[in-house]
């Protein structure tokens, strides 16, 4: 379970902008690494590379490194606005978070530095004979990386921007959340019973802020209880929107500013909702990248089919969930408490949209059917009362949007089979 800092360090490393100033240091500090690496040289080489013959290829690789960064960025600006105008404004997020993209252009700058501080050291005349030829050989290895980060390059241009591609990417992080929840159910807190609040409910803790919950450090939660000998209650789980007028989380002991100032900071508020510790959002992206698909717009149900296939794949998993007790070994943080995920929430977040959008296409309404049936299949003792009740949902909605009564008994008869009505 992440921290505070660590979730912060994480989102960190996840920006162009760290990547880059990283490549660009070392870049800065490769080039200088001659000068004093020749000292501890007292023979010189038998072989002497001239001042001229290095400078004319930095001059070459400084040149030619400049336009291929400002290709490259014009490049992820378009993949940026391709993955949000054909998927959803909302995966682009996770598109900015590429690491092969990220790294590329990392290594054009540092590359393009590299040549330019070089061929500053060599016009000051600091390098030597032994500093010359080692700048060169540092100079063949920077081409070298070159080469191989532009094939690299070409064979993820083909893909970076791409709807399968970004859908890959909302999968993987819906499916990264949903493991995390099955593992933690509560995050590795005690179960918080909705149907029956704590007592000290009264003793409520306002966010300060208005926005999203993004993180929540559940272990500083738990140190602040056990320096104060009380529990903690989450009320506002990660993915819900917050403002100062409803509460935020409720504590046992007696309130004061240190306490209050100590819970806000295990909270991170921001103006979007996070993928880390919210499957919901997953689900949400997705089924929002379907209603695209499905709008007259558009006109895509073969995404729309996509899509519910991979609501199957990420959901499936949810069998081995089991709602702990307070006497759970697994649980790591004792004094607070919160609540589970919904599984009735995570079937709205992705199906409710698309029957909706869907109910005129029967296409669409029998993969969705088929879709839950085969959840059912898959766990009836963990999905039949989700899948029943979506079912009977879409097929009301199509009932009342498909025109052919062909279409209409070949639905029924799926909705049939599912509601157990046949075999």
């Amino acid at each position: 379970m992440f921290s505070k800092w660590q979730w912060l360090l994480t989102q960190l490393t996840r920006t162009l902008w760290v990547r880059a100033t990283l490549f660009a240091l070392l870049a800065v500090a490769t080039a200088l690494i001659a000068i004093p690496v020749e000292r501890f040289i007292s023979d010189p080489f038998p072989y002497s590379i001239g001042a001229d013959s290095v400078g004319q290829i930095l001059n070459i690789l400084a040149s030619s490194m400049l336009a291929v960064t400002t290709f490259s960025l014009s490049v992820m600006v378009s993949a940026y606005t391709a993955a949000s105008s054909s998927a959803t404004p909302r995966a682009t997020q996770l598109v900015r978070q590429d690491t092969t993209t990220q790294n590329v252009l990392a290594t054009f700058i540092g590359s393009f530095l590299f040549s330019l501080v070089g061929i500053i050291a060599l016009s000051t005349g600091v390098y030597g004979d032994n500093g010359r030829l080692i700048l060169f050989i540092v100079t063949i290895g920077i081409i070298v990386l070159i080469i191989v980060t532009i094939l690299r390059w070409i064979e993820h241009l083909s893909l970076l921007g791409r709807l399968s591609e970004t859908t890959d990417r909302v999968e993987k992080a819906a499916s990264d959340a949903i493991q995390q929840r099955i593992d933690y159910p509560c995050l590795g807190a005690k179960r918080l019973n909705e149907a029956e609040p704590p007592a000290y409910i009264d003793q409520a803790i306002y966010p300060e802020k208005t926005g999203y919950v993004q993180h929540i450090d559940v272990g500083s939660l738990n140190r602040c209880a056990e320096q104060y000998d009380a529990e903690i209650t989450v009320l506002a789980e990660p993915g819900q929107f917050v403002h100062p007028g409803e509460a935020a989380v409720c504590f046992s002991g007696e309130l004061n500013e240190e306490v209050e100032a100590m819970i806000r900071a295990a909270f991170s508020v921001g103006n979007e909702r996070s993928f880390d510790q919210d499957p919901r959002f997953g689900l949400s992206v997705l089924a929002e990248i379907a209603s695209r698909a499905l709008s007259p717009a558009v006109n895509d149900p073969g995404t729309a089919i996509d899509i519910i296939s991979r609501a199957v794949r990420i959901l499936s998993p949810w069998r081995d969930h089991v709602s702990i007790a307070d006497e759970d070994e697994a649980i790591i943080y004792p004094r607070v408490r919160l609540a589970e995920i919904k599984l009735d929430d995570l079937f709205d977040d992705v199906f409710m949209p698309i029957a909706r959008d869907g109910a005129g296409l029967i296409e669409i309404q029998l993969r969705l059917q088929k879709s839950l049936l085969a959840l059912q299949q898959i766990c009836p003792d963990c999905f039949t009362q989700q899948v029943q009740h979506h079912s009977d949902m879409a097929q009301q909605r199509a009932r009342q949007s498909l025109s052919l009564n062909a279409d209409k008994q070949r639905l029924q008869a799926l909705v049939d089979h599912i509601q157990g009505k046949s075999v």
